[in-house]
């Protein structure tokens, strides 16, 4: 009897299963061949409408024409000097554009980096030479990285900490302002109530004075798009004030026009002393920043900071075109009009769907988290990947967040159309229905 020939696809998973370990986690057994805007093809010829946008890396799109011809520009001029060894104006560039747009009224620095984690090190590097202090203050359901500080930060156990510790010291954990699930009766109380769970850790855990910083996601990216209330972020920035505590906002999931606005502290008014960021920055290529005060981003002594790859000419270049698109006429106006059409057919499908138990979002980032019942509020990790699954086999990249997998999330490239954006959310109402069925 013959055997089976393999697809592509078969045969590639078995190379990637011989050659890389199980620990690499994959979203989704498809391997891409290419991709472009909104839409992945794969190695056999599937085509795939993509939600997950690379992980929230792709705020717009794939191969965006001006990040490509700005990319072949630099790849005729050089690729790699070291920014320590010999430097380039890229790195220059791109430093003086974050430091224009991240918030703060006042003069600013940014050194750039490879990855989130590695910008969430190094933030709390500055942190803690700028103020003497050791401690770091961080939130339940929060993602900082994979690293040993930023996995430290992290709060979710299962699968990024299992057999990974002993962890990093001088952390504590508070809440995070979560309204669905806050334990106060109204969510109007849930800032309330963090700010007193802070205040009663500086007398219970660690001396205000020996806090170097409070770093926090203005939403949960990993954590599952919780979106605190709006008064929670200035009160925080008033307790870090009064206690002498610097503030880091990691928007590394949340920036570049994901909310709305190019950060998501936008929407709060707040300055950040440190801001962190990533994923999007580059369109792909990796690249992370850490934009503070320069008073503070001056306190790391010469040779303190740094890194072979970190500033990359190529993802320099790349960020300066995602720059000029972002500030382009109408594309945070774009995405604030997009993040509000999928509010509303998130908030249709919870009235049909008795397993949706909350819709919530900020600008495009956009979640519904998924429970076995409204009353107990009981998560539904099962239904969640059974969604996750059907959504696959019908054509639609998305993914799960949420320290329970119970959260279904939206990261879609800001620049996708109306007529695909309609036609993904009608693939994900459908596989709702066939769960819920």
């Amino acid at each position: 009897m013959e055997s089976r020939v393999l697809s592509r696809t078969e045969e590639l998973l078995n190379r990637r299963r011989a050659a890389v370990p199980r620990g690499v986690f994959n979203v989704a057994p498809i391997f891409a061949d290419s991709a472009e805007g909104v839409w992945l093809h794969d190695v056999d010829g599937k085509t795939y409408l993509d939600f997950a946008g690379g992980l929230g890396v792709l705020n717009v799109g794939h191969r965006h024409p001006h990040v490509l011809a700005a990319l072949r520009a630099q790849l005729d001029r050089y690729l790699h000097t070291c920014f320590h060894v010999a430097m380039y104006e890229p790195y220059v560039a791109l430093a003086e554009r974050l430091n224009e747009i991240t918030p703060g009224d006042f003069p600013k620095k940014t050194m750039l980096v490879n990855s989130g984690a590695e910008a969430v090190e190094n933030a709390v590097k500055i942190a803690r030479a700028a103020t003497g202090r050791k401690a770091v203050i961080t939130f339940e359901h929060a993602f900082h990285g994979r690293t040993l500080l930023g996995l430290s930060l992290t709060s979710k156990v299962d699968p990024y900490k299992v057999a990974f510790g002993p962890f990093a010291p001088e952390v504590y954990r508070v809440p995070y302002p979560y309204p669905y699930r806050c334990p106060q009766k109204h969510s109007g109380t849930c800032t309330a109530h963090v700010i007193a769970t802070i205040e009663e850790a500086f007398r219970v855990q660690v001396d205000a004075g020996d806090v170097a910083a409070v770093i926090i996601e203005p939403v949960t990216g990993e954590g599952g798009f919780i979106v605190p209330p709006p008064d929670f972020l200035p009160a925080l920035a008033d307790l870090c004030r009064r206690h002498g505590i610097l503030l880091i906002a990691d928007e590394v999931q949340t920036g570049f026009g994901r909310t709305g606005r190019v950060f998501a502290v936008d929407h709060a008014g707040v300055e950040p002393d440190l801001l962190v960021a990533g994923k999007s920055l580059a369109s792909g290529l990796p690249l992370a920043s850490v934009t503070g005060r320069a008073d503070l981003m001056e306190a790391p002594q010469v040779g303190g900071l740094g890194g072979t790859y970190g500033g990359n000419p190529l993802a320099c270049v790349a960020a300066l075109a995602v720059i000029d698109v972002l500030q382009s006429e109408g594309f945070l106006e774009r995405a604030q009009a997009l993040g509000a059409n999928v509010l509303a057919r998130f908030q249709t499908m919870q009235r049909r769907f008795p397993v949706i138990g909350e819709v919530r979002g900020l600008g495009a980032m956009v979640g519904m988290e998924l429970v076995e019942d409204r009353e107990s509020k009981t998560p539904a990790r099962a239904a969640t990947a059974q969604v996750l699954a059907a959504c696959l086999e019908r054509g639609l990249l998305i993914l799960k967040s949420g320290v329970y997998d119970n959260v279904i999330r939206i990261l879609v490239p800001l620049v996708i159309s109306d007529e695909d954006l309609e036609r993904g959310l009608n693939v994900l109402e459908e596989a709702l229905a066939a769960v819920a069925d």
